[in-house]
C-alpha cells in the first residue's frame, strides 16, 4: 500500500483555491474526496455547498452552479457559473465539445503505444444498473504517455466526449485501469495500491465570446499524486 492520502480538511474551515474569476464564471481547485453535488443520500458538505458559502461570504454575488462534474476522488479544475443563464451557456459549450479538457492519470502497467486514441461505446455502471434500456454511447479519449514507471504509467489524457466516468471505464476496458480504481476493476488484481482514483483535472481551455479571448486555467498536481510519481522508479 502506498502510504499517501488525499488532502483532508475540516469541511467548515476549508477554503478552496480560486484559479480564475470574472463576472460570469469562477474556477476552483477541487480537492479529492468531495462530491460536486449531493447524491441521492443528500450529503451536506458538497463542493457546491462549500463554494457558495465561500463566495457569498466573500462577495455576496449570488448562487454558483457547476458547469460540469468531477468524480468524488478526482481533483483539479472545476468551473462554476454565476446564475442559471451563465451555467446553461457554458454547459452548451461543453456539449458542443468546444472546451479542451486535459487530465493527468496514473494507470497500471505500460501501454503499447506512447500516443493513442481509445474509441468505444460505453455505459456508466449506474446507467447499467438504473437505466438498462439507455444505449451505450460512443466515447473518444486521446492519451500521451508522459513517463513509464516500473509498475504504472503517467498519462496526459484528453477526453473528446464527455461521458460519465469515461476515462475510468475506457482505460479499464483496455486492461490499464487507473491506480485506485475499485468500480471498474478489481484492486486485488494489482500489486500497486492507491487510496483514491489517480485522476487529476489539469486544465480547461475555452474561447469566451463576451471577453473575446481564449481562457486557459490550470491546476498543479496534488501532493498525493506528486509523491507517488516522484517516489517510484
Amino acid at each position: 500500500m502506498i502510504p499517501v492520502k488525499p488532502s483532508t480538511h475540516p469541511m467548515g474551515s476549508l477554503r478552496l483555491k480560486i484559479l480564475y474569476e470574472d463576472d460570469r464564471y469562477i474556477v476552483f481547485d477541487k480537492p479529492a474526496g468531495l462530491l460536486v453535488i449531493p447524491s441521492p443520500k443528500k450529503e451536506k458538505n458538497t463542493l457546491m455547498d462549500l463554494v457558495n458559502r465561500q463566495d457569498i461570504s466573500d462577495k455576496n454575488e449570488g448562487r454558483l452552479h457547476p458547469c460540469h462534474r468531477l468524480d468524488r476522488d478526482t481533483s483539479g479544475v472545476i468551473l462554476f457559473a454565476r446564475g442559471k443563464t451563465n451555467q446553461q451557456a457554458m454547459m452548451d459549450v461543453f456539449k458542443r465539445q468546444k472546451i479542451q479538457k486535459i487530465y493527468t492519470a496514473f494507470v497500471h502497467g505500460h501501454l503499447k503505444n506512447r500516443i493513442g486514441e481509445i474509441k468505444s461505446f460505453i455505459k456508466d455502471f449506474d446507467q447499467r444498473r438504473f437505466n438498462r434500456h439507455s444505449p451505450p454511447k460512443m466515447s473518444i479519449t486521446r492519451y500521451k504517455v508522459l513517463e513509464a514507471k516500473k509498475y504504472f504509467s503517467v498519462l496526459e489524457v484528453s477526453p473528446l466526449t464527455g461521458r460519465t466516468n469515461q476515462i475510468r471505464i475506457q482505460f479499464s476496458e483496455i486492461g490499464h485501469p487507473l491506480l485506485g480504481e475499485r468500480k471498474y476493476a478489481f484492486g486485488k488484481d494489482f500489486a500497486l495500491k492507491f487510496r483514491r482514483t489517480a485522476l487529476h483535472a489539469r486544465s480547461l481551455k475555452w474561447f469566451d465570446p463576451v471577453l473575446k479571448k481564449e481562457i486557459k486555467v490550470e491546476s498543479p498536481l496534488p501532493e498525493d499524486m506528486k509523491q507517488l510519481w516522484q517516489n517510484n522508479s
